[in-house]
């Protein structure tokens, strides 16, 4: 059963189908569309991401409003487990370290309570925002994926492969 997680700032809960016309509007702003897509309905596209039985959606809360989503699935192969996270947020809450507090509170919890030793996530090459985000984490550069995934311009761009060792995680300044 998914659980109620709470940062230093943020809380993460399990998504609810009431939080897809937020979780849109979200994803239908200029910086968010550009990176997560998704067609001309993101209502649609919200609700199948969330379909999407291989991985768990948590909505992230921040002074009682949702402010974005992030997920997490595992590689449940044994000699190859590990997590992997997926996060968006709004742009407007961009820059207060709310972002850095929902991925170290998910990474805290997949070391803790579900033992994963090893957690990847792989942003665009050329966001920095979200790189120096993961990074504060704890996260580490382990390798340019090169023509990683398509762009919204047709043309394919590369994707930074990063993870993070449960021994490596950095607790909050």
């Amino acid at each position: 059963m998914p659980t109620t997680l709470r940062g230093a700032q943020v809380m993460l809960r399990p998504t609810a189908p009431s939080d897809v016309p937020v979780l849109a509007a979200i994803r239908a702003k200029p910086e968010v569309y550009a990176r997560w897509r998704g067609g001309e309905d993101l209502v649609a596209a919200v609700r199948e991401d969330l379909a999407d039985s291989g991985a768990e959606h948590l909505s992230i809360e921040y002074g009682g409003a949702v402010i974005g989503m992030i997920q997490w699935a595992a590689e449940t192969e044994p000699d190859y487990r590990h997590a992997s996270i997926d996060i968006y947020l709004d742009p407007a809450v961009h820059g207060r370290g709310l972002g850095t507090d929902a991925v170290r509170t998910l990474a805290r919890h997949l070391i803790t309570d579900h033992g994963h030793h090893r957690i990847v996530i792989d942003p665009a090459a050329d966001n920095a925002a979200a790189i120096r985000c993961y990074g504060k984490v704890g996260f580490r550069p382990v390798g340019l994926m090169r023509s990683y995934e398509r762009g919204p311009d047709g043309r394919w761009h590369d994707g930074l492969l990063m993870d993070l060792l449960a021994e490596e995680i950095a607790e909050a300044p």
